[in-house]
């Protein structure tokens, strides 16, 4: 979703009388965890969304986006329900560190009109589009590692929704579209605008959204053949081409409010000094959309690709293992080593080797850069060949096709969206063997902790209760198979040691 930080008065006392007013709660979600603000925020080409407002999180206490789409027929919004209840399903299943997040759906029906409300992650420092106009006007170039570190998470995000199955194409992609965070992070928004459109036709919904594409300063994104109606994921390429161009000279200028030419564009390629990035924004940019890179293979363009480093690839494998690991074991391990002992040691016969000491080596340091690998700021989509997400048919359907697509249950059902980053279990057994009694814990990726207990019996298999926890919306579907892992370690433990203890008595 496009979201850019409200503009707010200057002077003190208009901050705090405009503060007061603007965090006024106008409403609350049904189960009372989002608040709806006052306060509006911007967006860009959303079709059917009627406002988007600042909101805030009461479980998380952090801010968030309530965004609404207004039906003033309710006939026409009867009609077209089950779509929409499979289309805000199917969002909740993307899930990706560099695309914006999201949250939460529901439907609110009145007599004369109704609702659809959606709650997405709140990018509070603003778009890629701000950021760059910002380093211009204090007379800044851009850093070419900055440029790079940026281009490797956008294609991440891009690559990770043309590898879904069927491929999920974005359709929106402009500086306006991109947001950053003050860690460095990258976060692409409004990937649903394309499935909006085939869902929100105009005529249905009060109000139409802002047609971004047709103003002037952002025709420049989209491909010579966008809306042909056979475009695929070339298009995202050709608009993430401008993207990165724009961020290497900050600003692709246009003759006052015309649209930006092609002559400008090449102009502004030929700028670059940089030969490899000249090439890259290039391939991007070709006229002909089968000519165009995928974003898999432009991560391993030789102006991006590196060979990642094993500090790198150890703390990709910390933090996909984390569930295995207690809580604060990189805290606890290296408060326990001797600062001078050597960790490891280069030899050489023909000169002095090096050693390197723990010492040499910042705790804080490192629970920063485990943090940015968490965060999705040094992916490594560079690294391995892609692969195919599976994600629900309605993402990526036509117009034609998601008409005939019928919902196989009426109402959404409920499922947990948070991934488990760490476990924790115990097993009781009673005396007669007959039954165990399973205490679970559970760290979700938003430090939430869930605690669960249940008795099982010795037919109950590990795969059984994972499948359950999916039904009852305690985990999410795609840490099945890791908990179903982990249980069946636990209990197999559990096992050998009754009968080593059943043995010895």
């Amino acid at each position: 979703m496009t979201m850019s930080v409200p503009e707010r008065k200057s002077g003190s006392e208009g901050k705090e009388e405009e503060s007061e007013d603007e965090s006024e709660i106008l409403e609350e979600s049904p189960c009372g965890r989002w608040q709806k603000r006052k306060e509006q925020v911007s967006q860009g080409n959303v079709p059917g969304v009627e406002s988007a407002s600042l909101a805030m999180d009461t479980e998380e206490g952090v801010e968030v986006v309530w965004n609404e789409v207004l039906f003033s027929d309710k006939k026409v919004f009867k009609a077209q329900e089950d779509k929409i209840k499979e289309m805000f399903e199917n969002l909740m299943q993307v899930e990706h560190p560099n695309i914006v997040k999201f949250h939460k759906y529901w439907l609110d029906m009145k007599e004369t009109q109704a609702r659809v409300i959606f709650i997405t992650e709140y990018m509070s420092s603003g778009s890629l589009k701000q950021f760059l106009k910002k380093t211009k006007k204090n007379h800044k170039t851009m850093n070419v590692k900055a440029w790079k570190r940026w281009c490797t998470q956008i294609l991440s995000a891009l690559s990770y929704l043309h590898s879904c199955d069927p491929p999920i194409i974005h359709g929106n992609l402009t500086c306006d579209t991109i947001f950053i965070q003050h860690n460095g992070l990258i976060k692409i928004g409004s990937v649903w605008h394309r499935l909006f459109v085939n869902v929100f036709p105009d005529a249905s919904v009060h109000g139409k959204g802002r047609q971004h594409r047709d103003e002037q300063r952002n025709l420049h994104f989209f491909a010579p053949e966008y809306g042909a109606g056979e475009d695929d994921y070339a298009i995202d390429i050709f608009s993430f081409g401008i993207c990165a161009l724009e961020m290497a000279v900050l600003e692709i200028q246009a003759n006052g409010d015309t649209a930006v030419s092609k002559e400008a564009i090449i102009n502004a390629g030929q700028s670059l000094e940089d030969p490899l990035m000249r090439e890259f924004t290039q391939s991007c940019l070709r006229h002909e959309a089968k000519l165009r890179p995928t974003a898999h293979d432009l991560l391993f363009h030789r102006v991006l690709f590196e060979v990642h480093s094993l500090k790198l690839l150890a703390a990709h494998c910390l933090i996909n293992n984390q569930y295995l690991l207690p809580e604060n074991c990189v805290e606890e391990k290296t408060k326990s080593f001797d600062p001078n002992a050597v960790m490891a040691e280069i030899k050489h016969e023909d000169r002095q080797g090096v050693q390197l000491k723990y010492s040499h080596v910042s705790p804080l340091e490192l629970d920063k850069f485990l943090e940015d690998v968490k965060n999705g700021i040094y992916p490594l989509m560079n690294f391995a060949s892609s692969r195919p997400h599976p994600v629900p048919r309605a993402l990526s359907l036509s117009q034609e096709q998601v008409e005939t697509v019928k919902t196989p249950t009426p109402e959404p059902q409920e499922t947990e969206t948070r991934k488990v980053v760490q476990m924790h279990c115990n097993l009781e057994s009673n005396e007669e063997g007959t039954k165990t009694h399973l205490s679970l814990f559970l760290k979700m990726d938003d430090k939430l902790h869930r605690q669960l207990s249940c008795d099982i019996l010795p037919t109950d298999t590990s795969k059984d209760l994972a499948s359950e926890l999916v039904h009852y919306a305690f985990i999410n579907e795609e840490d099945s198979e890791k908990v179903a892992g982990f249980l069946e370690d636990a209990i197999n433990r559990h096992r050998v040691r009754t009968l080593a203890s059943g043995s010895t008595q």
